[in-house]
């Protein structure tokens, strides 16, 4: 886990609930539970700083770091994708973006790439993503200010269940990611009854409480969350999902536990 992706995560679960702020002195003891060293949580928090993702404010000798809106806008944008999916039935439409960016501007394209399967697109050829879900406004709004991107949406139904399938198969390497699922359920699924018996110290269950959430982290950039239809059988997402969700709140009481024993040497 990285001492940068760590900050964040620790503002996301606790800190936001505890005032939103940090003195200096309380995330080096928290970033301690980690093995990061006091002198690098003084240059992650500098560097955060000088990059827009932390403010900083001096109260008496100590020096309070809490997040940027902007920085809560992507914390809160990426939790949600964490965790929570898509309910209610699929109404068979397509939702497409075609987009054109100018070969000079390959960085730009990469970024448009990485938002829309952010977003849940899949590609099913150059220029053409697709997804079972209404984001298109979302991903329109987030280029609104690039005037070398021109996109376009569109929406469209297929000709039937087995069409949908096989473009859901290929937008998506779905049988790799049902693979990667299965690894993580063999990983924390037989975890979960020492998480409600407590054998866990309140320290280790911060530590595996953010391993977890590290662990699932990048799934929501390659799960595009798709209808129960489009999926292969014995899909392991869904599942995956439940036990991830379970294990995160069986861990929740031992780990802010830890974090309030830690900040009283605030």
């Amino acid at each position: 886990m990285k001492p940068r992706s760590l900050v964040f995560d620790l503002f996301g679960d606790y800190l936001r609930y505890r005032g939103g702020g940090v003195r200096l002195r309380g995330l080096v003891a928290l970033m301690s539970c980690f093995d990061v060293p006091e002198a690098t949580v003084r240059v992650v928090a500098t560097r955060m700083r000088k990059e827009g993702w932390l403010v900083s404010r001096r109260e008496g000798r100590e020096t309070v770091y809490a997040l940027t809106d902007a920085a809560w806008e992507l914390l809160d944008e990426g939790r949600g994708r964490i965790f929570h999916r898509a309910r209610g039935p699929w109404d068979g439409q397509w939702n497409m973006v075609v987009y054109s960016v100018p070969e000079a501007e390959r960085a730009l394209r990469e970024q448009l790439r990485k938002k829309l399967a952010w977003f849940g697109f899949g590609s099913l050829s150059s220029g053409v993503w697709l997804s079972p879900h209404d984001r298109a406004e979302a991903v329109l709004a987030a280029f609104a200010d690039c005037p070398t991107v021109q996109l376009h949406t569109f929406r469209s139904r297929l000709t039937g269940a087995e069409s949908d399938r096989d473009v859901a198969e290929r937008a998506w390497d779905l049988k790799e990611l049902d693979q990667d699922y299965a690894e993580l359920l063999e990983t924390y699924r037989p975890r979960l009854a020492g998480y409600r018996t407590g054998v866990l110290s309140a320290r280790q269950a911060l530590v595996e409480r953010m391993q977890l959430i590290h662990d699932y982290r990048l799934f929501p950039f390659r799960d595009p969350d798709l209808p129960p239809e489009l999926l292969p059988a014995e899909w392991q997402g869904r599942v995956a999902h439940e036990v991830f969700l379970e294990a995160h709140s069986l861990l929740r009481v031992q780990a802010e536990q830890c974090v309030d024993q830690l900040l009283k040497v605030d």
